[in-house]
């Protein structure tokens, strides 16, 4: 389990920039390289930027105009389609303040004191048209026409490069023919639009408000497509730096891709799922010059698509090869995927 020797990519603060392209068109020493890269990078910090990763430009600046035109829709026209309540049905609308990040908060109290402040945004979640047990919620088709069919087709794009991320990390642990592409062969993944308004960036430095508290994710990779506004942070991965937090900002026509609770699980730690948060961009978090500046200064608004993949409810979780060795014994019992997510939602919603 020694560390190989890997050709070191460009960073941005302590993210690497790979160039997906070279695993989609290059040679078999191409594709092992680049396997590596994000190997050492899902190691070092959960995270990798990917650059010419297959989904063109143009789709992506598509997505963010369905964004931004249902997002502009009036509420009486969005909550057509609410988010059911409740954890189990991850569909539909969810309106500014209605979902709150409270992880590791255990307590009652903890969790109803957190909820206090609320979480200034608002999403809609769409997912997998074949998938029965999560139905897709969507706004009449006469009131914004189009956005289902493109909503449904760029599902598709995610999830054709989740597949392809899957069989790269397979390389990089020399995973066996088929590799893990099959274990997420029903794609039960989740594609969220966010939007976040804009408000006083001194609510954000006070903590009177919050756009997403601190949290890892639940399954086992996230796409993220970010605007240019920027906000997004993840904690330092040095245990001893826990209370620092450092910039992601956003890299021009790239994907950033972030490991899961649960693959950090099936990996057996080796990959990690690491806490992250957003808040106020870079240049609105210090302090305004005087009072009345500070109360008028306004975060601009911030538009996000992240798209999260879990493995198929009956896949069992047991540390992957290239994970464990006498040296490095599991951490973990086998379990299935539900049976996962099951003791997940048990321990959030006690």
């Amino acid at each position: 389990m020694a560390k190989e020797s890997t050709p070191s990519p460009t960073l941005v603060g302590d993210i690497p920039i790979v160039d997906f392209s070279k695993f989609l068109h290059g040679d078999e020493e191409q594709k092992r390289t680049v396997a590596k890269q994000i190997d050492r990078a899902f190691r070092e910090t959960g995270f990798v930027y990917l650059i010419g990763h297959g989904i063109g430009p143009d789709r992506v600046s598509e997505a963010f105009k369905w964004s931004n035109k249902f997002f502009a829709l009036p509420t009486s026209i969005k909550m057509l389609a609410p988010h059911p309540p409740g954890g189990s049905h991850h569909r539909g609308y969810s309106g500014l303040g209605q979902e709150k990040i409270s992880q590791e908060l255990y307590s009652k109290s903890a969790i109803s004191k957190a909820r206090e402040v609320a979480d200034v945004k608002e999403s809609f979640e769409s997912g997998n048209i074949n998938d029965p047990m999560q139905p897709n919620l969507w706004v009449p088709e006469s009131h914004i026409p189009g956005f289902r069919g493109f909503m449904e087709s760029f599902f598709w794009d995610c999830s054709s490069l989740i597949h392809t991320l899957l069989s790269t990390l397979s390389i990089a642990l020399d995973v066996p023919t088929p590799g893990l592409s099959p274990t997420h062969a029903q794609s039960l993944f989740q594609l969220r639009l966010l939007h976040y308004p804009s408000l006083p960036s001194r609510l954000l430095r006070t903590n009177a408000k919050t756009r997403i508290n601190a949290h890892s994710d639940f399954g086992t990779l996230t796409l993220l497509f970010q605007d240019s506004v920027g906000g997004l942070e993840i904690q330092d991965p040095d245990p001893a730096k826990k209370g620092v937090w450092r910039t992601v900002p956003p890299v021009k026509d790239a994907v950033l891709v972030n490991v899961g609770d649960l693959m950090a699980r099936w990996s057996n730690g080796r990959w990690r799922s690491t806490m992250h948060r957003v808040g106020a961009p870079p240049r609105q978090r210090g302090g305004a010059g005087g009072r009345d500046e500070e109360e008028e200064e306004m975060c601009e608004p911030r538009y996000s698509i992240p798209f999260f993949a879990t493995a198929d409810m009956d896949t069992v979780i047991d540390a992957l090869p290239g994970c464990w060795d006498d040296e490095h014994p599991k951490l973990y019992e086998p379990v299935t995927a539900w049976e996962y997510v099951q003791m997940r939602m048990a321990a959030l919603y006690e």
